[in-house]
């Protein structure tokens, strides 16, 4: 009988908690599985787009190959609309910045390069203003190039940037500048990287040969 009015007490302690707190555990336990559902919902939505981005950038590789350059912009071009935020996107957005300025559209060329340095990550914007800045030094716009590589890098690329800046003030008859910036590039470039030779051979047509023997 004892185990009995035990086992009431029990239950109606239960009740009372279940009367206080049930709508709470309730919502709280959707809540877990809704956000369960969501998460699993989201890994499966990526591990998709980055198939599907993976396959249309294989495509716009071959016709990189081919040298089809409008194929090459249409793949690019769906890539970024449809799979934006996969870093396919920014690769495939190179490749055919690459494949336009081989062609001569430079239209097409700064159109993807500016695509990524507003929507991709820090190294591929890097690659993408390197870039984007020697079309501009192509096109003599050289206060708009050098204004593009003023901004903060990755320290892996401060070699690259300091050569293109070199290039640029070169350009503009700023020798003195530009092989402050060459030396920069030098010293920035690692011993084995052989784009050393081709920043060696730029600063000693301005005379940093000569400098560094006086020195």
């Amino acid at each position: 009988m004892a185990y009995d009015l035990e086992e009431q007490e029990q239950l109606a302690s239960l009740k009372a908690w279940w009367n206080q707190f049930g709508n709470l555990v309730t919502w709280l336990l959707i809540i877990a599985l809704a956000g369960y559902a969501a998460w699993t919902g989201w890994n499966y939505y990526q591990r998709t787009q980055s198939v599907q981005a993976g396959q249309l950038y294989e495509e716009l590789q071959k016709a990189a190959a081919s040298k089809d350059n409008a194929k090459v912009q249409r793949a690019a071009a769906d890539m970024t609309e449809k799979f934006g935020r996969t870093a396919y996107a920014q690769m495939g957005a190179l490749a055919a910045a690459k494949s336009a300025f081989d062609a001569n559209d430079l239209k097409a060329a700064k159109s993807q390069l500016q695509w990524v340095e507003e929507h991709g990550s820090d190294e591929y914007k890097a690659i993408a203003k390197i870039r984007l800045a020697g079309i501009l030094l192509d096109e003599k716009a050289f206060d708009d190039a050098l204004k593009l590589l003023s901004g903060e890098f990755p320290d892996a690329f401060a070699g690259a940037v300091a050569d293109r800046k070199g290039d640029i003030l070169a350009a503009q008859n700023k020798i003195d500048e530009a092989r402050s910036a060459y030396k920069l590039a030098l010293d920035k470039t690692d011993q084995k990287n052989p784009e050393r030779q081709l920043i060696q051979l730029k600063l000693d047509a301005l005379g940093g040969a000569a400098d560094k023997a006086a020195a």
